[in-house]
């Protein structure tokens, strides 16, 4: 039960480092339970089998398991971590909105064999009510997003893909957008609460928020919008009314000082936000656009 505890602390501080950590067990007691059907399919040997030679027997089968998976082990950790990882949030931290707990119907399906990665079922957990807002992959997050980013951005003066990356973050790369009780989604891309001074419409969310360092969960009001434009609208807004970003509009042609100047503003209560925004931001899936965003201006300008 220790351990139990243990990891579910631990998968809401860091989920990859609790996913690679439960994929090794996995394959360990995988491991044991070949082992053991081995010796069940033999007919064993009726002048020295006894109660005690089975006990040793296990005992030598579970530490030859264990070292069996110990290191790089059999490669069946790091296929479930490869299968398993993309459906994670971003930057190895649950979103700042609370996810549902997960049940048998929302667990994605695990293939053993490497050269069948797998893929999200359409009948799991997430609901399915606008299958236009329904993002496959990052790839296709971030090519839904990157013309609104951009120019959002422009109005900024700051980088498209610092804002594609906190909305990465706060989504899940979409995944866990925010929802009304009827499964239409509420466009929030960057979780802003509803103030007393929010007019439009909103909902209320279970949020994980950092109190004095430690994960509290939290219930919340949340802006709900009308499209993903409308959010990007209203981010920019939401930046420019509020004196406490000063700072972080002052240094927006730098992305790492803006993402840091919002997390010393009081953002996000995550200690680690800024640099998980960055994290995302060296990822393939942004490079692409903004190495195309090169190719673009050169072109135009001769």
């Amino acid at each position: 039960m220790a351990d139990l505890s243990r990891l579910r602390y631990q998968s809401q501080q860091d989920p990859r480092a609790t996913l690679r950590e439960v994929a090794k067990q996995f394959e360990g007691v995988f491991m044991q339970m070949v082992l053991k059907s081995m010796r069940e399919a033999s007919f064993g040997d009726p002048i020295f089998d006894s109660n005690q030679s089975e006990l040793y027997r296990d005992m030598f089968d579970k530490q030859i398991s264990l070292e069996m998976t110990r290191g790089q082990g059999l490669g069946l950790a790091d296929n479930l971590v490869r299968q398993l990882d993309q459906y994670l949030p971003p930057g190895g931290e649950s979103s700042p909105v609370q996810r549902q707990p997960a049940t048998a119907a929302s667990l994605p399906a695990v293939s053993l064999a490497p050269s069948m990665p797998a893929r999200q079922s359409q009948s799991d957990g997430v609901q399915k009510a606008r299958p236009d807002l329904e993002f496959e992959s990052p790839e296709e997050f971030v090519e839904t997003l990157w013309p609104l980013a951009r120019s959002a951005a422009q109005e900024l003066d700051a980088a498209p893909e610092a804002l594609v990356a906190q909305a990465a973050l706060e989504t899940g790369w979409g995944k866990y957008m925010l929802r009304h009780g009827d499964g239409q989604p509420t466009f929030n891309l960057f979780n802003i609460k509803a103030g007393q001074e929010w007019q439009g419409d909103r909902v209320m969310k279970q949020t994980l928020e950092y109190r004095d360092g430690l994960p509290v969960q939290e219930r919340a009001p949340f802006r709900a919008y009308d499209s993903l434009e409308e959010s990007f609208h209203d981010y920019v807004a939401f930046l420019r009314s509020n004196p406490r970003y000063g700072e972080a509009l002052q240094q927006s042609a730098s992305p790492e000082q803006f993402v840091r100047s919002l997390q010393r503003a009081g953002y996000a209560t995550d200690p680690e936000y800024a640099d998980k925004i960055l994290d995302i931001m060296q990822r393939h899936v942004l490079q692409q656009p903004v190495a195309r965003q090169d190719v673009e201006h050169v072109q135009a300008t001769g």
